[in-house]
Parts: C-alpha cells; structure tokens; sequence
C-alpha cells in the first residue's frame, strides 16, 4: 500500500469504539497493510469521550493532528461536529445521526443542537458526508449495542479504507462473542447497506 490514510473514530464512552478500532486493526493486518493505532479514553465510564485514531500505511505515528483525517467516524453527532477540526476539506465523515445528549444537556443546564444544522455544517467541511440513524439499523439487528458494526459496515462501504468487506467480517467472527455474532454481523451489512 503506498498511500497512507488516516482515521479517526470518536464516541461516548459505551458505544463499541474500542472494539470497532481493534476489528478494523485485525482486517488491516489480515491483508498485510500497516496499521498504527492509539486511544484516548476520556471520561469513557462516565459518558465522555473516546477517540481512536488509526493510520494504515507506511506512517511513523499512529498521532492524526488537526487537519489530517482523511475519515472521520463519529459515533454520536455532536462529537462528530466536535472533531471535525481534525478533518480537512478532502475528507469522508460517517456519523451516526441518533443523539445521546450529554448529561448538562439532560438536566436542562446545556442546550444539544439541532441534528440538521449539525449536519449542514459537518456538510460545508468535509468531501463527502455519509449521515444515517445508525442506533435504529442496530436495534433491528437485535441490539442497541451493534451500533458500532453498523457503523464499520458504512465505512467499509465508502472505499475510503483500503481493507476488504470480507478481511472485516472475519474481524468480526474472530473477535465477537458467539453470542452476539449474528447480531454484529448482521449489523455489519445493514451498515454496509446504508452507504451504498
């Protein structure tokens, strides 16, 4: 692989993004492609944050700055306006559309912004924007927290990685438990559907 690509997954804490950095860090490494990854988990038990940052390719760091994803995965859609920052005006953001307001937002002492104008401005930054109610795809799945392999399945779908359909369902079938494979995989295709 000669281009590098950089990605970056943001997310509440609770919502599958360390498990859907790991699953996309196996598919890479399946297919022999570089793969350098790191976290920052926030306040992940308490709803903050969780951001991963992968970079496939011949890449020194797994570190993106700002400017530099060339994908952004955003699990919520306030944290995706929130990261965009780190995207630059060639990139592709997927995001889930499905609010989970944080807790100042719940109480009546913050205001969450409206999903459209999040949209429109998430739109006016980036190449192309992928933008879908990713929590309803996982629910009919079979579970709420399939969110993340829906998400995958949208990525994937973009071409905007240079890992396979298949190197990512493997992922999946190694690192689920059986108990929630149908479901992930499931979810994975309703994903993949979505941003076709």
């Amino acid at each position: 692989m000669n281009n590098t690509v950089r990605l970056i997954m943001v997310a509440v804490g609770g919502q599958g993004n360390l498990l859907a950095a790991r699953i996309l860090g196996e598919a890479a490494l399946a297919q022999n492609i570089s793969v350098h990854m790191s976290e920052i988990h926030g306040m992940a038990q308490r709803g903050g944050v969780v951001e991963s940052a992968l970079v496939f390719g011949d890449a020194g760091s797994s570190i993106i700055s700002d400017g530099e994803a060339d994908v952004l995965v955003g699990f919520e859609p306030a944290e995706t306006l929130r990261a965009l920052k780190r995207a630059h005006p060639e990139t592709i953001v997927v995001t889930n559309t499905s609010p989970l307001p944080p807790f100042t937002a719940a109480i009546g002492k913050g205001v969450y912004p409206e999903i459209e104008t999040m949209l429109a401005l998430i739109k006016g930054k980036c190449a192309r924007l992928i933008a879908f109610d990713a929590l309803e795809l996982a629910r009919k799945a079979g579970n709420a927290l399939a969110l993340n392999m829906v998400l995958l399945g949208a990525i994937i779908r973009s071409g905007a990685l240079p890992i396979s359909p298949d190197s990512v369902r493997e992922a999946i079938r190694r690192t689920t438990k059986k108990a929630f494979l149908d479901t992930n995989v499931a979810a994975f295709e309703m994903g993949f559907d979505a941003a076709g």
